[in-house]
Formats: C-alpha cells, structure tokens, sequence
C-alpha cells in the first residue's frame, strides 16, 4: 500500500508545481498586459498633444505654498522640493503614529488581561468603537474638533506659561538655532553607529547583554557631554501673540493633531488585539513557574511572557505599521500636506497624471518595503534568540 501511494504523491506534488507555474505565468501575463495598455494610453495622449511626458516638471517652479512643512518651502520652489515635503511630513505622522499607538496598545492588552472587571470592560469597549468607526470619519471628526471646539487665537487657552492652545493649533516654546544641535545630531549619530558594531560584536563574543538603559546611557552620554562643552546654551523662544495670530516657537497644526490623533487611536485598537493575543499564546505554565519561584506578577510579564510573546506579535505588526502608513494618506481630506495632496496640487498645476501616480506609487512602495525590511530584521533576531 505504501509503495502505491508514493507515485500517486508524486504525481500530486507535480500536478500541483505545474499549477503553480501556470498561475504564476498568468499573472505575469496579466500584468504585462496593463502595463502595456498605460504605456499604449500614455503614447496615445502624447501623441495627441493632450498631455505631456515625463519627469522634467520636477525642476520646475511650483506656484502653491503649503501650511505645514519640515524644510523651508515657498512658491517658486520646485515641485521636486514640495514632494520632499509631503515625504517628509508623512514619515513625520507615521513615525509618531508607529510609536503612539504600540503604546497605547500595549496598555489596552494589559488592560483587558487586567483582574480588574472594570478597566478590562473599559478597554474592550475602546477598542469594539474605535476599530469598527472607519478611519476617515474619525479624522474628520478630530479636524472638527480641534477647529471648532477650541478657542480663537484672542481667547487662547495656556495651561502652563509659555503654551497657547487655540483652533490654529497648540503653540509651543522652542529652543533658538545654535551650532550645539549640530554637533549633538553628529556625536548621536556616531554613537548610535558604534554601539550597533559593539553590540554585534558582543554577540559574536557571546558576552553578557547589556541592560536597555545601559545602550541608552551609552547613546545619549556623549551628546550630553557635547552640550555642556559648548556651556549648555539653551535659550527658549516663546511664542507670542503679534496681529491675528501667534508668532516663533513651535506651532502644531490642528490638521497634524487630527492626522496623528486619528491614525493613533485607530490603530492602537488593532494593535491591542494582536499584543493581547500574542501575550495569551505563551503557555501559561511559564506564568505560573514564575509565580511559583516568588517573582512578582509584573516581573514575570515583563521578563517572561512578553520577550516569548515577540514570536507571535511581530509578524502581525508589521501589517499594521504598513496600513497605518498607508492610511496617512488619508490626510488628504483634512487638508493636511502629506505626500498624496501634494501630488493632487501639482497633477492640477502640471497635468501629469501618469507620473504623479507613479510617483505616490513609488514612495508608498519603498516606504512599505523598508518598513517590513526593519520588522523582518527585528523578527529574525527574536527568532534566533527563542532558540
């Protein structure tokens, strides 16, 4: 019976690698083929002069201003600098965004495994609301929140001196140029290089691992050092209230609150999920070994359950970082210039469609891949240290 059922197994496995490979050359087929029909449709425009063709329109001088931005940029900057901007300031949202809500959503896991009836109910509500309420009306809500319930800039709320918070946006002091940023962005740069090359020499040394704080101290040492050389010159800029608006400091737009609220609160309801599920796949026995040697409830979370629980959360975590990415994208209906409204403002300006397309194509393609890159990296490490 064994040595009949072995051809008919081989068979199967070779019925099913053709399948395969026929899938797989359909859909190159498939994409061939639309690939083809927006060149063919992009020679037909030319050719007709409704359009032109290429990406010279770069270098040109951009005729639109944008409320919010990383660099300087005005009119009469090139396009090429205000996609740079719209770059920069979706990596801005999605960054914080990453961080907010893996916070938050920490603390919604903990809290529905918490022995607490209440904060468990509480933080399962959270998360039923503000995962099933779609993305875009809760930043429309935000934006209207933020514009409509707040103060006017004349009636300015400022809990603490120095802090002004209206419908324009939360207004806050800032610390004056001088060249001691500089030289702390370099020296933390150094470090932070030399400590990835001393810790992966550590490794290979199999030596004791060094205590989180520690790589913090080790990082942030130097920098400190760098400042008080330079005498710790730390001047504060605060805002100040000239004509129909506030003027130096920091200025935090109501559209980058409601992008950054929104995208935060969203995703912190997915991302509490998964940690919760991830944290319940450990085996309990692991749990209870450690109550069993005395070690206290939170030790035990933090030292035992949580690094094993890394194996499951991960994976499912970088789908959310990649949808939170993308969802910024979003932004584009509250007004906020992320990468998406500057592509619509220039394709009104320039008429082309087809690379302005392209271009928001690329930039979310490489931003996802470098994302998954990082989580991949992260993944394997844990991996190779559960085993």
């Amino acid at each position: 019976m064994k040595n009949g059922s072995a051809p008919l197994r081989a068979r199967f496995l070779l019925l099913s690698q053709r399948r395969d490979v026929q899938m797989q050359a359909l859909f190159v087929v498939i994409v061939a083929l639309v690939i083809w029909g927006l060149v063919h449709t992009a020679g037909q425009a030319v050719g007709r002069g409704s359009t032109k063709s290429g990406f010279g329109f770069l270098w040109q001088k951009a005729s639109f201003e944008l409320g919010e931005s990383l660099i300087p940029f005005g009119s009469g900057d090139t396009y090429f600098r205000a996609f740079v901007v719209g770059i920069l300031n979706t990596l801005k949202v999605a960054f914080l965004g990453i961080i907010l809500s893996t916070i938050l959503g920490l603390m919604l896991a903990l809290g529905q495994l918490s022995p607490s009836v209440l904060t468990a109910r509480f933080c399962r509500g959270y998360i039923e609301v503000f995962r099933n309420v779609p993305l875009l009306l809760q930043l429309i809500f935000w934006h209207t929140f933020l514009l409509r319930g707040l103060p006017t800039v004349r009636n300015a709320l400022s809990p603490i001196d120095g802090v002004f918070l209206t419908n324009r946006g939360l207004y806050l002091p800032a610390p004056l140029a001088h060249p001691v940023w500089g030289a702390m962005g370099l020296t933390f740069l150094a470090t932070l290089a030399g400590s990835f090359a001393y810790a992966a020499l550590r490794r290979r040394r199999a030596a004791t691992p060094i205590p989180v704080l520690g790589w913090i101290a080790i990082v942030a040492l130097p920098s400190i050092v760098v400042f008080f050389l330079y005498g710790a010159p730390l001047t504060l800029e605060r805002p100040a209230l000239a004509g129909f608006n506030f003027r130096g400091g920091i200025t935090i737009s109501p559209e980058f609150a409601a992008m950054l609220m929104g995208l935060t609160l969203y995703t912190a309801a997915f991302n509490a999920e998964i940690i919760r599920a991830g944290i319940l796949g450990v085996d309990k026995g692991q749990t209870e070994a450690g109550l069993a040697l005395g070690l206290s409830r939170r030790f035990v979370l933090r030292k035992i359950v949580v690094p094993q629980s890394l194996r499951i959360i991960i994976p499912p975590m970088t789908n959310s970082y990649l949808n939170l990415t993308k969802e910024s994208s979003l932004a584009v209906a509250i007004g906020y210039p992320e990468v998406v409204r500057v592509a619509n403002i220039t394709l009104a300006e320039t008429n082309q469609s087809i690379e302005c397309i392209a271009i928001i194509m690329i930039i979310y393609l490489t931003l996802s891949l470098f994302t998954s890159a990082i989580l991949n990296v992260m993944n394997a490490r844990v991996e190779r240290e559960s085993h």
